[in-house]
């Protein structure tokens, strides 16, 4: 990439950067930018034309951080602070080409562990039954289901995956991996998504890590849950639209799967859909990145990009470039 501070383009003028977290509470960013303040809300503080880099704003839903990239005329990256970037991705047709588009790798991998970890063990643990069980003081003892001694598939087997499979290593479970190709991992071979169906039926829990894309949209769907062995466990910490929710009700209400959702489809999940009653369904409000860990790591990623950006070096976590 051009040395941004000696970017003949820029015409004289300091190299103009929006960032979506208060530039005074990041310690050590390059001098050499201009930098403006927008979060995803009211009107934008500069015009998005001048915007060199641009860290798109946090959890402010589907379409607040595409607003000013059809203005964006001059921009040269685009951050997102989140692992997906399908909220972002189909709008960089306005964008000229050659603009790296960055996901939020690292930032989220720890955090989206924990949540998939606390996700199984309460609802193999029956934990759920006991916090409504407390609240009618109600005694529900008795077997449960354990996580040591099962076969956990991990679909999407990237830097979250990888990261739930090494908080599940001190669980005793045997773990199989899936992605969209086949390849070795430090902790074991990684099948292809074409393996599924072979896969599938010996899982009794199956976590869903993958990014949306058009080869995963509805991937969970009525032949994907149908081969899933009874009593099996589904837990989604990708994206909801990863899952067919009409075909996960179907499997759900007949009691043959369980399933833990930290993403629905639709998202929010509205008031009377059938999802928040479905018997042995947990739902947790996508809260998988929004932990005291994010701020701290998603700074360091932004500092670390425009520092980068500032000596002309590659940007990390490039997950396309348009045109």
């Amino acid at each position: 990439m051009t040395d941004m501070t000696q970017d003949p383009a820029a015409g004289g003028r300091r190299p103009q950067v929006w960032l979506s977290l208060p530039p005074e509470e990041i310690d050590g960013l390059p001098a050499a930018f201009d930098y403006v303040y927008w979060d995803g809300t009211g009107d934008f503080p500069a015009d998005p034309e001048a915007a060199d880099f641009y860290v798109v704003p946090y959890m402010k839903g589907p379409t607040a951080g595409a607003l000013p990239l059809p203005h964006m005329t001059r921009v040269r990256a685009v951050q997102t602070l989140s692992a997906g970037v399908d909220h972002i991705a189909p709008h960089l047709h306005h964008l000229a080409p050659g603009v790296r588009l960055c996901n939020a790798r690292g930032v989220h991998e720890a955090s989206t562990a924990e949540l998939t970890l606390a996700l199984i063990l309460a609802s193999l643990r029956g934990i759920p039954r006991f916090v409504r069980g407390q609240d009618t003081e109600k005694w529900y003892a008795g077997f449960y289901p354990a996580l040591a001694d099962r076969r956990v598939l991990i679909v999407g087997y990237g830097s979250i995956g990888a990261a739930v499979e090494d908080r599940l290593a001190a669980f005793e479970c045997e773990v199989d991996r899936v992605a969209r190709t086949a390849r070795d991992a430090p902790r074991g071979p990684v099948h292809a998504l074409d393996d599924l169906p072979g896969l599938l039926p010996a899982a009794d829990v199956v976590v869903l890590t993958t990014p949306l894309t058009e080869q995963t949209r509805g991937l969970a769907g009525a032949d994907f849950l149908a081969a899933m062995k009874d009593g099996a466990l589904l837990v989604n910490v990708a994206r909801g639209a990863v899952v067919d929710t009409k075909a996960l009700l179907v499997e759900t209400e007949s009691g043959r799967l369980t399933a833990a959702l930290d993403v629905t489809d639709p998202e929010p999940l509205p008031p009377g859909h059938p999802l928040w009653h479905a018997p042995g369904v947990l739902i947790s409000p996508h809260v998988g990145g929004s932990t005291s860990a994010f701020l701290p790591r998603a700074k360091r990623l932004v500092r670390s990009q425009l520092v980068r950006f500032a000596r002309g070096e590659e940007l990390a976590n490039v997950v396309l470039v348009t045109g």
